[in-house]
């Protein structure tokens, strides 16, 4: 009698399934109890029960077969060849290309339909649409994407989205006309239906519109292809054995769920399991804040900021978030990922440390009367008994005590592949830097409710007095205290991927909160820097103040650092460019280079005179 679970038996059948659909030998399914993800040709969907209940079945299923059908029927060279620059209308081009794909799997296998209706249910649940209270809170992406799954495949809009959609539906369906139908006529045309997406998209207003349709989307071609440099284009290359899985999509589509932190790189195969069922997406958890990076103005000195109330924020301690049992299983889930990036980050943090000890070294002074025996010059002793015998002295260079604070942005948007890699960063580099006697203290910032909690409330019952000021909760995290070892801390540092953190970002405050810990430091040396991927966000507080409030602060609080205090400020924006805020910045545009840039950053503090 086999030994095979149910459970074991379901995993290889849908694993043979997976491979039959998407016509990928290679294909494999594993599982994850966080988010769904397809990496190269691995998918990793969600991890039924041990009791293999019809709905968690289904749901496993929806996943795979989403992800099945985007492996045989998507080709990532057409889809960048039209895909827009801004980021609305991006969202809305990957939206309705997914739906394409998974239309195709509806209508040619019945046995797909209700398990790709499971997946759209658990990837709508986190979406703010199911939030929206007017029609300016719809994600316009989501709606648009529903609205044509429910008119290619009948399939009917998800309740938990029904109000989001219906708001928005008169206005979608006075500018399309037909552009459902004739979409609908050209599944399995992949370019010829982008060409009518983007037609669709015009007509909405979401992208400009161009004299000739046909020849905006060869022209466009050169230049969006050229602008998604930083996603894995190169995967696209049949020579190397990649599938077309890891489209520039996945980025876009962070909001609903699923993909959004799918890129990979041939030249980094260790890193690829970085985005495999990273925790942290879960139900409403899911949103992904828009971030609002549009050019600043500057505010008239009259310009004040404050708090509504801050009764209700909070300076918590990692180990107090969560029990010890789920630290343990993070910061294990958190060591499978460094596992895979210790090659590179862990040279990086060498060359840190050598340049440190280099400035610690000790120099000679050579001729000395006394002092210890220089054996390099024995030799002329011997020669020339006449010589005297020549000593030398050490002379310890200068070197100040420092402290080095890490400010890691834990808002929603650096979920995935930026918030993991940001954590393994600062545990290797808070490694490197006590090894060298230089302490580091380890913090995050993020709110503790998405669009106004506790704050908000209040303000409602107050009878909402107009300039409230700042109408969040704020939930400021200590990862490791600069005096702690980092043995003590290393736990704590898994709860950045834990399912539900990451929410949204105030920067300002948070600057100042880890500059005025700082300052109360006895080393001579106060290093800060900050870790973040954009503008401050935060929906209840911008909805209700002048443009630009948090935007202003946080401008406000920089320059205060930069120009009166002791504090040395650095920044590294992560897909944003944030040297527009920081006197010394850098930018990058893919997550991987965080760990390098971090280590060069600090090198440069630290040889500063």
């Amino acid at each position: 009698m086999s030994d095979e679970s149910p459970l074991d038996r379901f995993k290889t059948a849908l694993t043979g399934a997976a491979r039959a659909v998407s016509g990928e030998a290679e294909a494999d399914v594993g599982y994850t109890a966080d988010q769904p993800v397809l990496q190269g040709k691995s998918m990793r969907v969600p991890m039924p029960g041990r009791d293999l209940t019809s709905a968690q079945a289904s749901e496993a299923r929806g996943f795979a077969d989403s992800f099945a059908l985007r492996l045989r029927h998507h080709d990532l060279a057409v889809h960048a060849a039209g895909r827009p620059q801004d980021e609305d209308a991006r969202a809305c081009y990957d939206a309705i290309e997914r739906v394409r794909y998974e239309a195709i799997g509806e209508t040619e296998y019945a046995g797909m339909r209700g398990n790709l209706a499971s997946m759209t249910d658990r990837r709508i649940a986190g979406d703010p649409i199911t939030r929206a209270e007017t029609s300016e809170d719809v994600p316009l992406a989501t709606a648009l994407g529903l609205m044509l799954r429910e008119r290619l495949t009948g399939q009917p809009v998800p309740p938990a989205a029904r109000g989001g959609v219906e708001m928005v539906r008169e206005f979608v369906e006075s500018r399309t006309g037909d552009d459902f139908e004739q979409l609908g006529e050209m599944l399995h045309d992949q370019e010829a239906f982008q060409r009518r997406g983007l037609d669709m998209l015009r007509h909405l207003d979401i992208v400009p519109q161009l004299p000739d349709t046909d020849e905006g989307f060869d022209d466009e071609e050169g230049d969006e292809a050229e602008g998604e440099d930083d996603t894995p284009e190169e995967d696209e290359s049949e020579d190397e054995g990649r599938d077309q899985s890891d489209q520039p999509e996945t980025r876009a589509e962070g909001a609903e769920g699923e993909e959004g932190d799918g890129e990979a790189e041939d030249e980094a195969p260790g890193e690829d399991e970085m985005a495999e069922g990273e925790p942290g997406k879960d139900g409403e958890e899911m949103q992904l804040p828009q971030r609002r990076n549009a050019p600043w103005q500057d505010i008239p000195d009259t310009f004040d900021y404050r708090a509504y109330t801050e009764a209700f924020d909070e300076i918590v301690e990692a180990g107090d978030l969560c029990d010890q049992d789920e630290l343990d299983r993070l910061r294990a889930y958190l060591d499978s990922q460094l596992a895979g990036l210790a090659g590179v980050v862990t040279r990086l943090a060498n060359r840190l440390q050598r340049r440190l000890m280099a400035q610690q070294n000790r120099s000679w002074d050579f001729d000395q009367e006394e002092g210890l025996l220089d054996a390099a010059r024995l030799a002329r002793v011997i020669v020339s008994p006449g010589h005297s015998l020549s000593y030398k002295r050490e002379q310890e260079q200068e070197f100040k005590d420092t402290v080095v604070t890490l400010l890691i942005d834990n808002s929603g948007s650096m979920r995935g592949r930026p918030i993991s890699i940001a954590a393994i960063s600062a545990d290797i580099l808070a490694r490197t830097l006590e090894r060298c006697g230089v302490k580091v203290e380890i913090l995050g910032f993020t709110t503790r409710a998405w669009k106004g909690g506790q704050s908000r409330e209040r303000w409602l019952a107050d009878g909402r007095p107009e300039q409230p000021g700042r109408l969040n909760d704020l939930r400021h995290i200590i990862y490791k205290k600069a005096d702690e070892p980092m043995r003590r801390a290393r736990r704590n540092l898994g709860l950045m991927m834990r399912e539900g953190l990451l929410k949204e970002n105030i920067d300002g405050e948070a600057l100042l909160w880890a500059h005025n810990r700082l300052i109360m430091r006895p080393e001579d040396r106060r290093i800060m820097m900050v870790i973040s991927d954009g503008a401050p966000v935060d929906d209840s507080t911008l909805s209700v103040n002048s443009a630009g409030y948090l935007e202003a602060h946080l401008r406000r609080v920089i320059e205060w650092i930069e120009k009166q205090s002791p504090v040395q400020l650095v920044a590294i924006g992560i897909g944003h460019d944030v040297t527009r805020y920081y006197r010394r910045a850098v930018t990058i545009m893919d997550a991987e280079q965080l760990g390098g840039t971090i280590i060069e950053q600090l090198a440069g503090l630290f040889e500063e005179e």
